[in-house]
């Protein structure tokens, strides 16, 4: 696998130019912009996502179950980044414009770094797929923009597509794959906590079981 990775020719780099062509077209203000939002913008707009699936997740009747799928999101990109390392390693694959200096870039700070896979693609798609186990319609909206991410790392000449595939490949595989285990764990969790003083943050409180009034005693009516 890493032979055929190092060879950073051929489809890779024609598609890799396809994108990183419209850098070099477009003006300043939509590099820098698209530039902000691949490496930032994206991301904040996947936490906005969750957020929202949080509040709607406290509504439903299987909150506890609900919140544990999104905590299983952050924990999923933890591990993403974990299994990244080892991985990067092994495939060793310098940044595109390594290679090919022809290339416009448009972020810096990357030139010490490896390529395969990428990180931002793969913690954009860790989001998507454990959110859409919570709440299809936002996992979709997270979709689309983990797949924008995705054209953005090409836009600014930092990835390969394979990286970027890569990255989506290896978030999808570990949210499935653990998705049991850690909501074998997560959900018990999330259950304890409805019993303890943060159980707001898990059940919204038109949903918490009120307490019900003690009948009146004999001698408070007589009272």
């Amino acid at each position: 696998m890493s032979t055929l990775l190092a060879d950073t020719s051929g489809p890779d780099l024609d598609v890799l130019k396809a994108v990183n062509g419209l850098a070099k077209a477009s003006p300043a203000w939509l590099d820098s912009s698209v530039s902000w939002i691949g490496e930032y913008g994206i991301l904040l707009g996947l936490a906005a996502l969750c957020a929202v699936g949080w509040l709607q997740a406290r509504k439903r009747p299987d909150a506890p179950v609900a919140i544990a799928g999104l905590l299983w999101a952050p924990l999923a990109v933890a591990l993403c980044e974990l299994a990244n390392i080892p991985v990067s390693s092994i495939v060793d694959r310098p940044r595109p414009f390594v290679d090919h200096p022809e290339l416009d870039v448009l972020v810096s700070g990357k030139a010490g770094t490896l390529s395969f896979v990428s990180d931002h693609s793969a913690m954009s798609m860790g989001i998507a797929v454990a959110l859409y186990l919570v709440n299809k319609r936002l996992g979709l909206i997270a979709g689309g923009l983990a797949l924008l991410q995705g054209f953005c790392r090409m836009f600014m000449g930092v990835h390969y597509p394979t990286d970027v595939i890569g990255g989506y490949a290896l978030a999808t595989a570990i949210v499935l794959l653990l998705a049991p285990l850690a909501m074998a764990v997560l959900v018990p969790f999330c259950h304890a906590l409805t019993r303890t003083a943060v159980a707001p943050l898990l059940v919204s409180t038109a949903r918490q079981p009120r307490r019900r009034r003690a009948a009146p005693r004999d001698s408070d009516l007589a009272a």
